[in-house]
């Protein structure tokens, strides 16, 4: 715990994001436990969301290390990259993104904040081609004597994974739930809360609700960046790589960004009932993987759904 609390974070606060009580979700889940919302979606910088808790640790890793200029990719529609561009604004940074899909002809959502938060946006065909494009990016930055920092895919790094084991110390105050869910795809956010929890001693459940790989895919890269933040902190090994990791792949559907009848439902029954606005891709199928074990009865007591932000995709 020194350790962590010892990393460099960015000096502007991120304070503590609000937990509110969902009684009038429950009330339309008949049979439904407590259930409870963690509001990172409620961050003020940049549209706040995960990727901007994550950055308060990553980019301070970049400014300690000299860096001018933020690198990072993502899809034409990432948060991940909208976060990188306003963190980057904020601090004064040069940001350059790496976007596997088609310019839209009119920019909209995150591409539109992307390029008014001043990004330098550049595409490419496919996921494969965004990591050797984000080094030839940085390779030209610093023939240029720039000062490039490249930031992975979700900010998804041992530092990454910090600002999430940090953050549980937030959940505290409210009594520890039983069982915590969150959306899951580049595996940082879910290392990091279950890293926390151990470090803090509590013992959640924690399930992660894919929003495009198999299960045993983002398994295998949670316990990378474990493993990875075991280094970071001194850690044995094994001290959270060998910890019980649990992802549910059913509520995909046909793929990435595309809603399911599911994640529909949970979007539209979250805004009428509570007003709480979850985006396609992430947040609405994690939460229809918390409506889909409340209406079979699992035995999950009480239950946190970790809003993980993403809400201004739905004016892409």
């Amino acid at each position: 715990m020194e350790k962590l609390q010892q990393l460099p974070r960015l000096s502007f606060p991120l304070t503590p994001t609000p937990i509110e009580e969902l009684r009038r979700l429950r009330d339309a889940l008949p049979g439904a436990p407590p259930l409870f919302v963690k509001r990172d979606d409620a961050i003020p910088l940049g549209f706040g969301g995960n990727k901007i808790r994550k950055l308060h640790v990553v980019a301070a890793q970049a400014l300690a290390a000299g860096a001018d200029t933020l690198v990072t990719t993502g899809g034409v529609q990432s948060n991940h990259a909208r976060a990188t561009a306003a963190v980057a604004a904020k601090l004064g940074l040069g940001c350059v993104l790496i976007a596997n899909g088609v310019p839209q002809e009119k920019p909209t959502a995150n591409a539109l904040l992307d390029r008014l938060l001043g990004a330098d946006v550049r595409y490419v065909g496919s996921r494969d081609e965004r990591a050797p494009e984000m080094e030839a990016a940085a390779g030209d930055l610093r023939r240029q004597g720039r000062r490039p920092f490249v930031i992975p895919l979700g900010a998804s790094t041992a530092h990454g994974a910090a600002a999430y084991a940090l953050a549980i110390e937030e959940i505290l105050p409210d009594g520890v739930p039983d069982t915590i869910v969150v959306a899951t795809s580049s595996g940082g956010t879910l290392a990091g809360i279950v890293a926390g929890c151990a470090m803090h001693g509590i013992a959640p459940r924690v399930i992660g609700i894919s929003a495009d790989d198999p299960a045993a895919a983002i398994a295998a890269t949670v316990r990378r960046i474990l493993a990875d933040l075991e280094d970071l902190l001194g850690r044995p090994r094994g001290a959270f790589s060998e910890l019980p990791i649990e992802v549910d792949d059913t509520f995909v559907g046909d793929g990435y960004g595309i809603p399911t009848p599911a994640s529909i439902e949970a979007t539209e029954l979250c805004a009428r009932r509570e007003a709480l606005l979850l985006d396609p891709t992430y947040t609405a199928k994690a939460m229809a993987g918390l409506i889909a074990r409340v209406r079979r009865r699992e035995k999950t007591g009480t239950i946190l759904f970790w809003h993980t932000g993403g809400q201004v995709g739905l004016f892409a």
